[in-house]
């Protein structure tokens, strides 16, 4: 006698048998039972859900003699000659094969055509599959066939059906099963055909099947024909060298596994697949169609881990299976993928030397910070200070610092000297409300500032500052002052006017008040006359011209700055040299 899969033997008869699929089996049910049936139906679901079963039962329910509460009788003629296939009332045909326009004009064009029972009911199967003319030739008669007639479309891709076709047919969605459900049907075949089935082999063909009936039985057949031959242990060492972040245990494992013979993009699937049961049961939320000894195990390893490392070996392990389609060797994609999931940064964990250089720093500022409110007392009531988590402490000390110099006049422009000496300022009055001034061990050195100034001091000027101040350069500290170079006497005069802006971004930068001297880095040439005022002019106004330029104060370049090209790229910041020919 010729066998017969399980899945075959065991195929429901009536709606009452499907599992697991109720609001489905209630909606037809009802229908045959109150005379309410439409004229088309789309069932859609995953592979195994019972979708090609359904329609059967359906078409056996609107054909059978004497149905009782909408289930077939499964006794009658009708009945048994659509389980065994013979029926002229079913006509099943694959859209996959059959989807052309030709195809379906040869269909419709014998649906008017008489059958020997109440209803002809055609099944498309993978309707998905149609072409658009296809489509297009079924609309018409879809939407008002023969009152004989009743259409069953079955897909697993609903969303490839177009609008048109589900907007002309009661859209029925069937779902994966769940463990429990997969369990009692695979419990109960075991049970009812005699077979020598241990628990391990059921909980085998239930963890196999992923929600699938169909898929379960046929599992159940391959465990009752040579035990379970899966390889869990591949997916369970790769699982232990992520959580332990080995890059080669994880190799190895990949290794040991292909010498098995499993395929490198069926290895990196399963644990695809182990990674998004670990995530999913770490958020609370398991999969119902998951076994109990698969939940256990994304248990305890997402226990191991933390979500975020979950979700960066998923991106990881996601793209590297993309790109295994096209890779002459797939393996290498998958390797180098394992390799980057157990890194230190994809694992959450970090690099002790890392650690140790962002105390140092840390240190650092806190200690600068300290000395900033210590040394830089204020004598006078400050502004009234932004509000802050915390009033006491070093971030404190140093916001009031920062508020102090922010209000601080700049300083009057210096006079050049000889060389690089720094000018001379007049002393201010003494002033009460005026802070001390910082000792040059709480200032930062020269190369501090230089480094600062080209990193981001410069990009937080104002336009107009960054333009006059492009040209400038630090050059010393001493005596509690910043030394800044500058070409010529006409530069530094103009830069003496914005000094204030200046002095609030290392202020700002640094956590204290850097006075600068504006200096003349041109050896040797006369010192410039001191700016004179032009005094008030007619109407009484006393504004002084800010663009008036006397020609005898302008002095020649240095030859030394370089060529007239270099010192026009120096004069616009940003700016590019296209062709220097």
């Amino acid at each position: 006698m010729e066998y017969t899969s399980l899945y075959r033997r065991f195929r429901p008869r009536r709606f009452g048998e499907i599992r697991g699929q109720e609001h489905v089996v209630a909606a037809l049910r009802n229908a045959v039972s109150d005379g309410r049936v439409q004229h088309a139906y789309l069932l859609s679901g995953p592979r195994g859900t019972g979708k090609t079963t359904a329609a059967r039962i359906l078409a056996k329910a609107l054909n059978c003699v004497a149905p009782v509460d909408g289930e077939p009788c499964c006794e009658c003629e009708p009945c048994l000659a659509v389980e065994s296939g013979t029926s002229f009332d079913l006509h099943e045909l694959d859209a996959a094969s059959n989807n052309k326009v030709d195809d379906m004009r040869d269909l419709l064009g014998k649906v008017a055509l008489g059958t020997p029972g109440r209803t002809k009911v055609y099944l498309l199967d993978e309707v998905h599959m149609l072409t658009p003319g296809a489509e297009n030739a079924l609309l018409k008669t879809l939407e008002e066939p023969p009152d004989h007639v009743v259409f069953v479309l079955a897909t697993t891709e609903p969303h490839k059906v177009v609008e048109t076709i589900r907007s002309r047919s009661q859209h029925l969605e069937l779902n994966l099963l769940s463990a429990e459900v997969l369990g009692s049907l695979v419990s109960d075949v075991v049970s009812e055909a005699g077979l020598d089935v241990d628990d391990e082999g059921m909980a085998h063909a239930v963890r196999a099947a992923r929600g699938s009936a169909r898929d379960a039985l046929s599992a159940l057949d391959r465990v009752v024909a040579g035990g379970v031959t899966t390889d869990d242990t591949t997916v369970a060492d790769l699982l232990d060298a992520l959580a332990e972040s080995d890059a080669g245990a994880a190799l190895g494992a990949i290794a040991e596994g292909i010498g098995r013979g499993r395929e490198p993009r069926v290895l990196g699937e399963a644990l695809l697949a182990a990674l998004r049961e670990a995530f999913l049961v770490s958020m609370g939320v398991p999969p119902e169609q998951l076994a109990e000894t698969d939940r256990q195990r994304a248990g305890l390893f997402s226990e191991r881990v933390t979500p975020s490392m979950i979700t960066g070996a998923l991106e990881t392990l996601g793209t590297a299976l993309v790109a295994m389609r096209r890779a002459p060797d797939p393996r290498v994609d998958l390797e180098v993928a394992l390799v980057k999931m157990t890194s230190p940064a994809a694992t959450g964990g970090i690099d002790p030397s890392v650690v140790e250089a962002l105390i140092r720093r840390v240190e650092h500022l806190e200690k600068a910070l300290a000395d900033s409110g210590t040394t830089r007392t204020p004598s006078a009531p400050q502004p009234p200070q932004p509000p802050s988590s915390s009033g006491t402490g070093p971030a404190a000390a140093a916001r009031a610092t920062l508020a102090g110099s922010a209000v601080k006049p700049p300083p009057p422009p210096p006079t050049p000297k000889q060389g690089l000496e720094p000018t001379e300022v007049p002393a201010a009055p003494e002033s009460s409300s005026e802070p001390e001034p910082a000792r040059s061990g709480d200032l930062p050195g020269r190369d501090e500032l230089s480094q600062a100034w080209s990193d981001d001091l410069v990009a937080s000027l104002s336009k107009r500052a960054r333009a006059r101040f492009s040209a400038a350069r630090f050059v010393d500290v001493r005596d509690g002052s910043a030394v800044i170079a500058l070409p010529n006497e006409p530069h530094r005069r103009r830069c003496s006017e914005l000094v204030g802006e200046v002095e609030s971004a290392i202020a700002a930068r640094f956590g204290v008040a850097v006075p600068l001297v504006l200096v003349v880095d041109e050896t040797g040439s006369p010192p410039a006359k001191a700016p004179t005022s032009t005094g008030p002019v007619s109407g009484g106004s006393t504004d002084v011209v800010d663009e008036a330029v006397d020609l005898n104060e302008l002095v020649d370049a240095d030859a030394s700055e370089g060529s007239a090209v270099e010192r026009v790229a120096k004069a616009f910041p940003g700016a590019t040299l296209v062709d220097p020919t």
